[in-house]
């Protein structure tokens, strides 16, 4: 994106504040197209004969420095690509490193659909939210088009996660992708020695194809090939060698590709980026290494490396719990906006089955590591109680004490806001410690009875028993 502010995208705008698009200006409208949270074709105006140039220089200078590829569809589809940044403290990366995890041709059927059943299934909650992976990379171990195609199709039946098909050899990835060329799979790769075969697939069929060379002036060229032929959605992967000199050669040519997308313009090479931490596998002969161990943990810490720097998408392997989970929170921490707090809706949440003449109101902020610990120190306590979110900005106790976001007045509009008053019939609330100094103008202003509680919400069963009920409750 070569455009910095909203002002700068509002002169490209019509102006009129028509609200065609759903926003009350045009510059608020700009401000949501530079977070890419509206598009272009949001705005009809802009394709409206008056305004088509600058429609039309809008969006050459929106595009990203790195070009966004879509792959599978519907709701599963997932984008890849599409940077703008180097570092994320800068503005933000905008779609996360797709983890996909592998299966191949010569597995027997139940074997298979064990192991997609895994990887389709799992999950992990966080902050908030359900952690899954991304997709499945369908790896040709016999080489016969025949078994990889039917292997593809009983993938496809019992799931409808996005695949990659992998292959070197055209003539199986076209065997493969005949099941499933309407899920707009990722074929997986073009070479120096393959590239017109699978230039004529992803033509005809209208696929992402991924180009492979770790010569990275042979994979320009490749990318130029392509893209001169009309295939742009390209996928580089510039090798991933898991040890040694390998591995440091590797790391470079990450960052120079990606140097070269965004801060030095060079859009022949500015695509998303795939690692494949699946070679820590194999040994130096090309066999699948003996010792399991040491090789699932050795994949997890070169994904990790290659989710920093810059993977936009990769091949794995392992599927053990202790590595699914820092590989995943790694990329959830990694792809969060650092210009804006995590946080949840304020309002009035139940927990358990609270009674409103005798369970608590415990009072926290809409930050969500705040609320989620104190949820879950609520609930694995089996304490009934009520637990009023207040809208802090998404600002932590502490810090939206000190910052003002936390005050006597943000503790009454939270009450009328959402009718507490008729639900929790005692008027008593319990507010965090750190926010203890605010205690006695919180009463003053809501006239409520004003509890401090600890400081730490996992101390909460242990102040229930000194503090509640309270004393002069009837």
């Amino acid at each position: 994106m070569k455009i910095s502010s909203p002002m700068e995208i509002w002169k490209y705008l019509p102006g009129t504040n028509c609200g065609k698009c759903g926003e009350k200006t045009c510059l608020a409208f700009a401000s949501l197209l530079k977070e890419r949270k509206k598009k272009l074709e949001d705005c009809p105006p802009l394709f409206e004969p008056e305004y088509a140039d600058k429609g039309k220089n809008l969006a050459e200078l929106l595009a990203p420095e790195v070009r966004e590829v879509e792959i599978g569809v519907g709701a599963r589809a997932m984008k890849i690509g599409g940077e703008d940044v180097m570092y994320r403290h800068e503005l933000t990366f905008f779609n996360r490193t797709a983890l996909t995890y592998d299966v191949w041709d010569t597995m027997n059927s139940e074997d298979l659909r064990e192991r997609i059943e895994r990887i389709t299934k799992w999950q992990k909650f966080y902050v908030g939210t359900f952690l899954n992976v991304d997709a499945i990379a369908v790896r040709s171990v016999s080489d016969d088009a025949r078994t990889f195609a039917e292997c593809v199709k009983a993938i496809s039946a019992q799931t409808d996660f996005p695949l990659v098909l992998c292959s070197f050899n055209a003539n199986v990835i076209e065997e493969g992708l005949k099941e499933v060329s309407d899920r707009n799979p990722l074929i997986y790769a073009a070479n120096e020695n393959n590239w017109k075969d699978f230039l004529d697939i992803a033509k005809r069929y209208e696929v992402p194809v991924t180009l492979f060379s770790p010569d990275l002036d042979m994979l320009n060229r490749l990318a130029l090939t392509f893209s001169s032929a009309g295939v742009e959605d390209l996928v580089l992967d510039p090798g991933t060698y898991p040890t040694g000199k390998g591995l440091e050669e590797t790391f470079s040519r990450f960052v120079r590709i990606r140097r070269a997308g965004i801060e030095e313009g060079n859009k022949g090479i500015a695509y998303p980026l795939m690692s494949v931490p699946l070679t820590a596998w194999i040994d130096g002969d090309g066999d699948k290494a003996e010792d399991a161990l040491s090789s699932s943990y050795w994949e997890g810490i070169i994904a990790d490396l290659f989710i920093i720097k810059y993977a936009d998408i990769m091949i794995l392997h392992s599927i053990e719990p202790h590595l699914l989970i820092p590989e995943r929170t790694l990329v959830a921490n990694l792809y969060t906006d650092p210009r804006r707090p995590v946080s949840v809706e304020p309002g009035l949440r139940e927990i358990g089955n609270p009674t409103a003449d005798e369970s608590p109101l415990f009072v926290t902020t809409n930050f969500a590591l705040t609320y989620y610990t104190v949820e879950s120190d609520l609930n694995s306590n089996k304490i009934d109680s009520y637990l009023m979110v207040v809208d802090t900005e998404g600002i932590g106790v502490e810090s939206a004490v000190a910052g003002g976001q936390l005050n006597a007045e943000s503790f009454k509009d939270t009450l009328e806001s959402f009718d507490v008053e008729s639900k929790v019939k005692h008027k008593t609330m319990v507010i965090p410690g750190l926010a203890a100094r605010l205690s006695g103008e919180t009463e003053d202003v809501t006239g409520w009875t004003v509890f401090v509680g600890p400081r730490d919400s996992g101390r909460i069963p242990g102040w229930m028993e000194s503090n509640w009920p309270p004393k002069n409750a009837h």
